[in-house]
């Protein structure tokens, strides 16, 4: 091909005056390339929303549930409970320190303690070497801090999200639970706290052995409470984490209530929430205190649980899950639903990480 002067064969032709040159359509390739990252923009984003908006307009539910004021009088009944760490049967603890306890103690609403005193064997079986020191804290608690009530706080893994652990559909297990019960109230406790977990929602065999349970305490003027999972914070919620996860986590509102009718003392383990700011958990320890004073019978104590524990991780974001954010998410629960129930209280988990901050929220926020 013959060189023009002035161009190449890839240059476009020089204007003439008072001529537009004209301009060369973009190649196929080049049109489908920007189509297509216009495409993958727009999917992005669509995705972005799909993802964000929910948790985000979640979030934002929860804060507005942290709104407003507490009624007046949405203060401590004089029935709430304090969880203990093992070392005050096991030999660890001394007459001084249930003098420092009494100290503690002193002036708030705590009626009852939940002293652990297992674990549990997977079998339902308890061996007696667990708790060798129960009645010598017995007696100490009841000459130092007359009115206070000793329970035996009793637990154990459940096979239910893995190959180890209890399995409650065995009916020699539930029998040797019930047995275990009687053999420690032998002891001189005043009632049985369980905490048995994962425990799935709707589980029968569970309900079974509250059952058992209830006759047996019963039977010896007792008392028999639970450690409660959290409620379905939207329907069905534990219906699709289990789906998704193998860890339903949350309890439908309605086997909260089956659970809840079958004992003196439901407290609920209203810790451990993911939430990450101390407004959107208390908004959302204030929806949970609604929904379980929904089906929870006038003659069961329902207690909400307060972490007093410090962690930070997923589950648990310590600068989020307060004490006076889930005191002021209690208040708030109890103002809108049942702001005059009698049988209501918090439970303190647990004695061994309580700071001094802790228990000066408690008492400032809750007991007055």
């Amino acid at each position: 091909m013959e060189r023009v002067e002035g161009t190449t064969s890839d240059e476009a032709p020089a204007a003439r005056d008072g001529e537009e040159v004209p301009q060369e359509a973009p190649a196929p390739d080049t049109a489908r390339s920007k189509r297509r990252r216009r495409r993958v923009r727009r999917t992005v984003l669509v995705l972005l929303l799909v993802l964000l908006v929910p948790p985000l307009s979640v979030l934002a539910a929860l804060r507005i549930n942290y709104m407003g004021d507490p009624a007046d009088g949405t203060h401590t009944r004089n029935r709430d409970a304090l969880w203990l760490g093992h070392a005050w049967v096991d030999g660890r603890k001394k007459d001084a320190d249930v003098t420092a306890l009494a100290r503690r103690l002193q002036g708030t609403g705590i009626r009852d303690l939940y002293v652990h005193s297992g674990p549990l064997e997977h079998d339902g079986t308890l061996p007696k070497s667990a708790y060798p020191r129960a009645r010598w804290f017995i007696a100490a608690v009841h000459e130092k801090l007359p009115g206070i009530r000793v329970q035996a706080f009793l637990g154990d893994v459940l096979a239910t999200e893995g190959p180890d652990g209890m399995r409650l559909a065995d009916p020699d297990t539930r029998a040797a639970v019930v047995r275990s019960s009687r053999q420690i109230l032998d002891t001189g406790y005043e009632g049985i706290h369980l905490d048995l977990e994962p425990l799935h929602s709707g589980d029968r065999d569970y309900l079974t052995l509250l059952d058992a349970l209830r006759r047996e305490t019963r039977s010896r003027d007792a008392l028999l409470s639970v450690a409660a999972h959290q409620i379905d914070p939207l329907p069905a919620l534990h219906t699709v984490a289990g789906t998704f996860t193998d860890h339903p986590k949350w309890w439908s509102q309605e086997f909260f209530g089956q659970v809840a009718r079958r004992v003196d003392q439901i407290a609920v383990m209203s810790y451990d929430t993911a939430q990450p700011l101390e407004s959107t958990y208390g908004g959302y320890v204030a929806q949970q205190t609604s929904l379980a004073l929904e089906v929870t019978p006038p003659s069961t104590d329902l207690l909400m649980g307060l972490p007093f524990y410090w962690e930070s991780n997923f589950d648990h974001w310590g600068h989020a899950e307060t004490v006076p954010a889930a005191v002021r998410g209690v208040r708030l629960g109890l103002s809108r639903t049942d702001a005059d129930r009698a049988r209501f209280g918090v439970a303190l988990y647990i004695d061994f990480a309580a700071t001094d901050a802790d228990w000066r929220a408690y008492k400032e926020d809750w007991v007055r």
